[in-house]
């Protein structure tokens, strides 16, 4: 196809060869829209996995019936079948063109991380195609490059990686390659976690338990409860022409001055709008290649901000359903490159518009297929469901602060708390209709003299089905949020790696769930009727946890005033959060039920507060190369044209234009306060490399310098409106906001 003039404002096309800004906006307009390359078929979904289907066709039936019951109970590969589903899962591979295997696993980076063997094998000067039992079940990368946190010495580097059966192998094809990826958790020497994964299957087995027991209470045919999940992931994209010029977007991923566009998002005609065509080639390549891995993408849309769009999955088994949200960061990232773009995955890219989140909506299902957090038709079937979901509004009011710290960062800092992000601190929305329930249970009208005790089953239970069927949320300002059949975690960041969040949402709720049924047990055991107990119960973790519900408007000043007249924890920044990790009752939690040690929630603290203050001092860097090398070399070219100007009318006896002179002015004033303000970024840097711990570092990166580096944005975003359009050097948010 040819350019794209017709699609480009004309105020892009000002002559100035000289401007790297204005080469990029004739790269726009020159480029070509892509021809669609595939088309999304049934047949497609899950072509490069390995699933049941694949499994009996190149397994024989036993081997396919001893590997599906360890994926059932996420267990290990047997050894003994090993090699057999090796050679099964070669063969599978070798069809579709794969050359080379990786165990594809999650180190403490937040992203994941393969290293490559070539499936061939040379023997005495022949090549031969081998992929063995032994390299299909463990691996042993080099583990000194990947944070630890002082989990293990240089001289003790060596970690291994083990394959886990309940997420299935895949393929991954790029323009260059075809890999097949094995799934895997990552483990020190020493026999500690070094990842993601291994926590997150511990605590999956943990709810598992303590779920499939409460509700036996109820229903003893079932027989097994799993954690679900579907991952909303939302995102910017960005012509690749003006990523290229901004050094911030390059290594810091997020604009760090930028003055907002005339129009932003206060039309909102973004949001649901019709997708550019451009946009929409980059989705259905996406689409395609997601269907490939088995992901089941079943939304795309524009996001509320200009230039940010969204996909959702279908729910899924919670453990594939993280590995998949990790899949589709990496899948947005590649085919975004071959479409032009480039994409962000930072919370908060641009300044002044929404932020990003990555929206997880979590729930728990039986093995018949029953949502235990969907009311049923029966008195009975909605008491099962309020047990269930006071569990978990007690479990996130009990650690709340756990909840912040598995989803702080340096990126969250910066989009909780504004354009419909929830604010830092943890409230649970339910609805009005479920709230008035919980508060009819919690103080429930008086008993009739000849009233049976089941019959309070009925208060207000019976009806719940009815309540929800317009019960949908409208409250976007809610971290937690119940949302029909399921809890929506919304304060989750976009570039976040979903695993911590849902490892601490398990536990906390495991643990209420078990706590609930030993305490309905007591109660049996002293002679209360079963539904009574857990009537009871009900009661009392309604009553327990009121101060965490709420269902207002998060942003307003009189919540955060309740809120701490509540006691609700609202941590001061990201470091301040992930301090939870170490509170010695958190410590317990872990340590009690065997998810994680001491030592490695140390680790883990240390490690997420290094990457925090590793991005603080990025973008320190990146700001002062930027207004150094840029702002200032523009600003001043400006200002001696204008001074120039000045001098000649005055030698010419003309009288001085007043406008001129207040733009210089002007100048003259946000220089001296970008002087100041950089004065004082040095003498706090200096600062604080003086300063013994990274805790310490990062909190005064949040604390001190980050409020230094904001001003100094303020005053180069002022400059930005001051000087002529075809001299400021980097993409302004109009263009790279609005031009597709």
């Amino acid at each position: 196809m040819g350019g794209r003039a017709a699609f480009l404002p004309l105020f892009l096309f000002k002559e100035n060869k000289m401007n790297p800004r204005f080469r990029a906006n004739e790269e726009i307009r020159n480029r070509p829209l892509q021809e669609p390359l595939v088309k999304l078929s049934k047949e497609a979904f899950g072509e490069y996995v390995f699933d049941k289907g694949a499994m009996r066709r190149y397994l024989s039936e036993d081997i396919f019936l001893a590997l599906t019951k360890s994926s059932e109970e996420s267990e290990m590969l047997d050894p003994d079948i090993a090699d057999p589903v090796a050679a099964g899962i070669k063969a599978w591979a070798m069809d579709h063109g794969v050359t080379h295997f990786t165990h594809w696993f999650q180190p403490l980076t937040g992203r994941t991380a393969e290293k490559h063997e070539a499936l061939l094998d040379f023997i005495e000067g022949e090549a031969i195609a081998r992929f063995s039992g032994e390299e299909l079940r463990q691996q042993e990368p080099d583990a000194s490059s990947f944070p630890s946190g002082g989990l293990r010495t240089t001289f003790e580097a060596r970690g291994y990686t083990a394959w886990d059966c309940s997420s299935p192998v895949f393929i991954l094809q790029t323009t260059y390659g075809t890999t097949l990826c094995i799934p895997t958790i990552f483990v020190s020497y020493t026999g500690r976690a070094l990842d993601y994964k291994i926590p997150l299957l511990r605590t999956i087995n943990l709810i598992r338990k303590a779920a499939t027991e409460l509700a036996q209470l109820f229903d003893p045919t079932i027989k097994q409860v799993n954690p679900t999940l579907g991952i909303e992931q939302e995102y910017f994209l960005v012509d690749r022409s003006y990523y290229l010029l901004r050094p911030d977007l390059v290594l810091a991923g997020r604009t760090l001055l930028g003055a907002s566009s005339s129009r932003g998002r206060q039309r909102n005609n973004h949001y649901f709008g019709a997708i550019p065509e451009r946009i929409y080639a980059f989705m259905n390549e996406l689409e395609f290649e997601a269907y490939r891995l088995g992901i089941p993408l079943k939304t795309r849309h524009n996001e509320v901000a200009p230039g940010q769009f969204e996909c959702a999955p279908k729910y899924e088994y919670l453990n594939v359903a993280v590995d998949h949200g990790l899949m589709i960061m990496d899948l947005i990232d590649r085919i975004a490159q071959k479409h032009d773009f480039v994409a962000l995955l930072h919370e908060k890219p641009f300044q002044g518009v929404n932020g990003s989140g990555k929206h997880n909506n979590w729930s728990l299902m039986t093995d018949s297929g029953r949502n235990l957090l969907a009311p049923g038709v029966r008195p009975e079937e909605n008491l099962m469901f309020l047990a269930f979901f006071v569990c978990v509004i007690h479990g996130v009011w009990k650690y709340q602060r756990l909840l912040q710290a598995s989803i702080a960062s340096a990126g969250n800092d910066l989009r909780l708390g504004q354009h419909e992000a929830p604010p830092n601190w943890v409230s649970v929305f339910i609805g009005k209709q479920l709230d008035k329930v919980l508060n009819d249970i919690e103080n429930p009208p008086r008993r009739k003299k000849n009233e049976k005790v089941d019959d309070l089953m009925h208060l207000g239970i019976a009806s719940i089905p009815q309540l929800l069927l317009d019960n949908t949320d409208r409250n976007r300002t809610s971290p937690f949020a119940f949302t029909g059949n399921k809890f929506e975690f919304r304060a989750v960041g976009a570039s976040a790696n979903s695993s911590s969040p849902m490892m601490v949402l398990n536990l906390i709720v495991a643990e209420q769930l078990m706590d609930f049924r030993a305490r309905v047990q007591s109660k049996m055991n002293r002679g209360r009727p079963q539904s009574a107990a857990i009537l009871d119960m009900v009661q009392e973790y309604v009553t327990e946890s009121k101060s965490i519900r709420f269902e207002g408007d998060g942003y307003s000043d009189e919540w955060k005033k309740e809120a701490k007249k509540r006691k609700l924890s609202i941590p001061k920044h990201g470091p301040d959060a992930m301090s939870a990790f170490l509170d010695k009752a958190h410590i317990q939690l872990f340590e009690h039920h065997e998810i994680l040690t001491a030592a490695e929630l140390t680790a883990r603290f240390e490690v997420w507060g290094d990457q925090y203050l590793s991005q603080m001092d990025i973008e320190t860097s990146i700001l002062k190369e930027i207004v150094q090398t840029q702002i200032l070399p523009a600003v001043h070219g400006y200002q001696s044209d204008l001074l120039l100007i000045l001098q000649r009318r005055k030698a010419l006896g003309m009288t001085l234009e007043g406008l001129e002179q207040a733009i210089l002015t002007r100048i003259d004033t946000e220089l001296a306060k970008l002087s100041k303000y950089m004065e004082e970024l040095e003498k706090e840097e200096k600062y604080v490399d003086r300063l013994a711990s990274s805790k310490q570092k990062s909190y005064h990166y949040a604390e001190t310098i980050r409020p230094i580096l904001l001003e100094i944005r303020s005053c180069v975003d002022a400059l930005e409106g001051t000087v002529p359009d075809d001299r400021w050097p980097l993409p302004k948010y109009r263009e790279m906001l609005f031009v597709r």
